[in-house]
């Protein structure tokens, strides 16, 4: 007998983005944005930009990608989200590429684990600036090119703790939750241009970089206590984003989908 917990089916692509554009920030690697690289590809995005801070990593995603899909259009762009500098010439860049991006995917976001009490403000201020002004900084400058053409979609990378407390996490939940609140806020008002903002929520997802920055003892404690005794394939969690890229969510507005299986 299969077991389910321990061994989902990858999903194939239903067509979900067909004839759409997608930008993606921090998808080097093998985290949540390579994954949702893929996913987009897979379900028919006709053009695709990955951005992310280290060269030789977004070069072979890059390659990874325009192998696996040799008639979709992929490029990538170095670009630090701290840099206003970096992410106008991002927005200018994908733009150009796709002809006009069609979903944003703000993924980019730093944790790290310290207690409060020894937090340095640098500490701190780096992982706001990274995961909740970053997030900002993006949606602002897509916005002005969405915006106009009263069509586009922007979807956010949160994360449950947001609304679950854990020790040495003040600075990565509190910026998650911020993502949050931008999302709703920001929200409201790209409505009113037919513009759609939403974000996921992932509890945990294993993947190579969350492992360098937190002991693995923690991760899977973490790990066990979902109902299904597991993490989450990073694929599932870009399976939601697709979800919320498309047209079938076509009536959500301001969103926080959580993907877990544990309630907040």
């Amino acid at each position: 007998m299969k077991d389910v917990k321990n061994n989902p089916e990858y999903i194939p692509g239903h067509g979900l983005l067909q004839g759409k554009s997608v930008l993606i920030t921090a998808a080097a690697g093998g985290g949540i944005g390579f994954a949702a690289a893929q996913r987009s590809l897979e379900e028919g995005a006709r053009a695709l930009v990955i951005a992310d801070i280290h060269e030789r990593r977004l070069g072979e995603a890059v390659e990874k990608l325009q192998e696996a899909h040799p008639t979709v259009s992929v490029d990538g762009k170095l670009a630090n989200v701290t840099s206003e500098d970096d992410v106008q010439a991002l927005i200018e860049h994908a733009e150009t590429f796709c002809n006009g991006v069609d979903v944003l995917i703000n993924n980019a976001g730093l944790g790290g684990s310290k207690l409060v009490v020894d937090m340095t403000d640098e500490e701190w201020s780096r992982v706001l600036d990274v995961t909740l002004t970053g997030t900002f900084r993006m949606t602002r400058a897509m916005l002005k090119k969405m915006q106009p053409r009263k069509a586009g979609v922007i979807v956010n990378n949160a994360s449950v703790l947001g609304w679950r407390a854990q020790k040495e996490q003040a600075h990565y939940a509190a910026a998650k939750a911020g993502v949050m609140a931008l999302t709703r806020c920001s929200a409201l008002e790209a409505a009113d241009h037919g513009v759609r903002i939403n974000a996921v929520s992932p509890s945990i997802a294993f993947h190579d970089h969350l492992k360098k920055t937190a002991p693995a003892e923690l991760l899977e404690k973490l790990a066990s206590r979902e109902a299904f005794g597991r993490a989450a394939e990073v694929w599932e969690v870009a399976n939601v984003m697709m979800f919320l890229a498309s047209d079938y969510s076509s009536y959500m507005v301001g969103e926080v989908v959580s993907v877990s299986s544990q309630h907040p």
